[in-house]
This record gives structure tokens, C-alpha cells and sequence, in this order.
């Protein structure tokens, strides 16, 4: 699951000259759900949400409180773009979960903040409908959100591990590296120069 959090003075949906939903100050959150998605993913993210420390406090410190200290709204849009993978200049929506799935996963994590928090401040839009979404970021402040729960994130993790691995195998060997290995096969010259005296170590900085 993915989320992109924008701290707002004030944010808003509309569906053609009708207004859905509106907020005052706090979050306004676009939320994209994966066909991976549980309700793990799902805690992670409205827990998250509501602690994240993007506002000040009453003496002006910055980064110290969450919307729920201060008592601020949360306006949360469905946005299944979120989940797109271009394949050359055309987006793929493919790892989105779908519609008749998504819904009511959705509809539970507004619920689920609603009885985290406090639900007059629980706003969301219009699910699967064509909307204009109005936001005014405070800042601007935006952080992108992950769940680090989901199979394609172990997935990520195991490509990276691999990558890493490959990296150092095609690596440079330094000199000691390769004294180790040909230490097994053959004893050293004695009268060949111990490199002592051109040692680099030797005259590192302590």
C-alpha cells in the first residue's frame, strides 16, 4: 500500500459542481491499495497517519506533533493511479487492487481511523468517481508512505540483496585479497622485496 501525505491548510473534493467532502487544517492523504494489500498493510498506514509528526507544536517547534494532538482533519482520497507501472510511456495499472475489492478495504481503513481518532475529522471522497481534488499544501510538505508488510516490497528487498551481491563479486580485489588466495598456492620469493618499504599503509595518517 502506498500513501502520498500532504500537510494542508485546507483541502477539498469535488464530483462536477457538487463538493464531497472538505477539511480544514491537517492531512490530506492519496491512497493507493495493491492487489497484495492486507489488513496489515492497512494498520500500518492509518497508524502512521495519525502520529506522523508534520506540525508544530504551541511554542512554534516544528516536526513535534501529529494531526491528532492538535486535533486537526484527515482527508483520505482513493487513488488507484498510485499503483502504476509504466511499460515504456504507458501506465499499467495491473498491481491495483480491484474496484469490487478495493472498496471496502477502503471504506474499512476510514473506519478504522475514524475509531482511532476522532470521526467528525475523518473525511474521504468518492470512490471510483471522477473527482477534482483541491489541495493547498502547508510548506509544501509531502511524504510518500509505504507498507513494508507486502510481498513485492521481500521481493524488492531480495532483488537489492542480489544486486549488492553481484556488485561485490565483480569488484576490484585489493592486494591483500589476493595475497590470501595465492598464499594456499605457492610460498613467496624470499628474495623479492616485502613491499615494506613502499608500503602505503605505512604512510597513512594515523
Amino acid at each position: 500500500m502506498k500513501a502520498i501525505i500532504q500537510r494542508v491548510t485546507k483541502a477539498s473534493v469535488t464530483a462536477g459542481d457538487e463538493e464531497v467532502s472538505s477539511i480544514g487544517r491537517g492531512l490530506c492523504v492519496l491512497l493507493g491499495i495493491s492487489v497484495e494489500d492486507t489488513q496489515k498493510d492497512a494498520d500500518y498506514l492509518v497508524r502512521k497517519i495519525l502520529n506522523l509528526r508534520l506540525f508544530e507544536d504551541e511554542n512554534g517547534r516544528k516536526w513535534s506533533k501529529s494531526v491528532m494532538d492538535r486535533d486537526f482533519e484527515v482527508l483520505c482520497v482513493s487513488q488507484f493511479t498510485l499503483q502504476c507501472v509504466l511499460k515504456g510511456n504507458k501506465p499499467d495499472f495491473h498491481t491495483a487492487m480491484p474496484a469490487e475489492l478495493a472498496q471496502p478495504f477502503y471504506n474499512s481503513i476510514l473506519e478504522n481511523m475514524r475509531s482511532s481518532y476522532k470521526p467528525e475529522l475523518i473525511k474521504g471522497g468518492r470512490f471510483g468517481g471522477y473527482m477534482q481534488v483541491h489541495i493547498q499544501n502547508d510548506g509544501p510538505v509531502t511524504i510518500e508512505l509505504r507498507s513494508p508488510t507486502g510481498p513485492s516490497d521481500l521481493k524488492q528487498l531480495s532483488k537489492q540483496e542480489k544486486q549488492q551481491q553481484r556488485k561485490e563479486k565483480t569488484r576490484p580485489k585489493g592486494p591483500s585479497e589476493c595475497r590470501g588466495k595465492g598464499a594456499g598456492r605457492s610460498r613467496p620469493d624470499p628474495n623479492a622485496s616485502s613491499g615494506a618499504d613502499g608500503d602505503v599503509s605505512s604512510e597513512r595518517e594515523p
